[in-house]
C-alpha cells in the first residue's frame, strides 16, 4: 500500500486501506467517464460559458486534469490574471513589509506537515512557491494581509494549479470575491457565518441545535476551523476538491450545504452527546469515516439533504447575524 496518496500527503496510521480501495475502485470508473465528457465539453478551446450543464457537470466532479483550468474560469481569476498581465511578479519585485513577511514564514514550516511536497527536503519544495503566494496575496489585498488558515488554502491551491500565478489568482478570487470577509483582522464575514449555520441548523436540524443550547456549546467552537480553512485537514482530500469545485462556481452557500449535510447525516449520533466536551468530540467525529471518504455519494448528498437553501435566505441571514454579531464586539 502507499503511504503516500496522490497529493502528497502521508495516510494517517490507521487508515483504512480496504474500504478506500474500494471506494476508489468504483470512484475509478466514474472519473474515467467524467473525464471523457469535460474533454468534449472543453473541446480544445479552454472556455466555458456558464449554464445548467456546466452546473451539473461540475456538481459531479472535475476531472483533475481539467481542474486547474475550470477552476480559473469559472471563479472569473483567469480574466483577472489576462487583465493584469505581469502584476503578480511585480509583487513580488516591489517594497516589502517586514512584518508580514515574518509572519509567513513562522507558518511555512507549520503548512502541511504530513504532505512530503512541502518538505524542505523535496525538490521542488513547495514551501518556495507558497511563501512567494502569500507574499504577493498580503501586498495585493493590503486589508487581509495575512491571516492564519490563508497559508493551508494556498497551499492547496498550489498542489493543483502547480503554478503560482494561478494559485495567487484563484485565491483573490476566494478571499475578495467568494468568501466575504473570512480573513479580515476582525473576521466578521466568518463570525457572521457561523451564526448563520447556527440559525440554518435551527430550521433544518432543530433537535441539534437545541443540544448545542443546553449545553451552551459556541458553534465557533466546533465549526470555525470548517470555515476558515474551507474543509482542508477536515475531510478527505478528494472530497475536499469536490466541495472546492462547486464552491469556485455557486460560491460560499456550499459551505453551508456541506456543514448541514454532515450534521443531519450524523443527527442521532451527535444526540448521544451529554456534555460539553463530548459534543465537541462528536463533531470531530463526524468528518471521518466512509460518508465522507465515498465523495461522489458525499456530493450528491450535499444538493439533496439540507432542502433548498437560497442565497437570499443566506443574504438575510447574514443580514440579522452580522448586526449580532457587531453588538457583541
Amino acid at each position: 500500500f502507499c503511504r503516500v496518496d496522490p497529493y502528497g500527503f502521508e495516510r494517517p496510521e490507521d487508515f483504512d486501506y480496504a474500504s478506500y480501495e474500494a471506494f476508489f475502485s468504483r470512484y475509478l470508473v466514474v472519473l474515467t467517464r467524467r473525464a471523457i465528457k469535460w474533454s468534449k465539453l472543453l473541446k480544445g478551446n479552454n472556455s466555458i460559458q456558464k449554464s445548467l450543464k456546466v452546473k451539473r457537470y461540475i456538481r459531479k466532479g472535475i476531472p483533475n486534469e481539467h481542474r486547474a483550468l475550470v477552476w480559473m474560469i469559472v471563479s472569473g481569476a483567469q480574466a483577472n490574471m489576462e487583465q493584469n498581465p505581469g502584476y503578480y511578479h511585480r509583487l513580488l519585485e516591489g517594497e516589502k513589509n517586514g512584518k508580514l513577511l515574518e509572519a509567513i514564514k513562522t507558518d511555512m514550516n507549520r503548512t502541511f506537515p504530513d504532505n512530503v511536497k512541502f518538505r524542505k527536503t523535496a525538490d521542488p519544495c513547495l514551501q518556495h512557491a507558497l511563501y512567494n503566494v502569500l507574499v504577493a496575496y498580503g501586498h495585493h489585498n493590503k486589508a487581509v494581509g495575512y491571516c492564519q488558515g490563508m497559508n493551508f488554502i494556498a497551499g492547496y491551491l498550489i498542489l493543483i494549479t502547480k503554478n503560482e500565478e494561478e494559485s495567487f489568482w484563484l485565491l483573490d478570487a476566494l478571499i475578495g470575491r467568494i468568501l466575504p470577509d473570512y480573513y479580515s483582522p476582525a473576521m466578521l464575514g466568518l463570525k457572521t457565518d457561523q451564526e448563520v449555520l447556527g440559525e440554518l441548523v435551527k430550521m433544518k436540524v432543530p433537535a441539534v441545535a437545541e443540544l448545542m443550547e443546553r449545553h451552551g456549546v459556541m458553534w465557533t467552537l466546533v465549526v470555525s476551523r470548517w470555515f476558515i480553512c474551507l474543509f482542508i485537514d477536515i475531510l478527505p482530500v478528494e472530497t475536499v476538491l469536490r466541495i472546492w469545485d462547486c464552491l469556485f462556481y455557486e460560491g460560499s452557500k456550499i459551505i453551508f450545504r456541506v456543514a448541514l449535510t454532515l450534521i443531519k447525516q450524523n443527527q442521532a449520533f451527535i444526540l448521544e452527546a451529554t456534555n460539553f466536551p463530548d459534543i465537541c468530540d462528536k463533531f470531530k467525529q463526524i468528518t471521518k469515516g466512509t460518508f465522507v471518504t465515498e465523495c461522489h455519494s458525499f456530493m450528491q448528498k450535499i444538493f439533496t439533504d439540507p432542502g433548498s437553501l437560497s442565497m437570499a435566505t443566506i443574504d438575510k441571514l447574514r443580514e440579522t447575524c452580522r448586526e449580532k454579531v457587531l453588538s457583541q464586539g
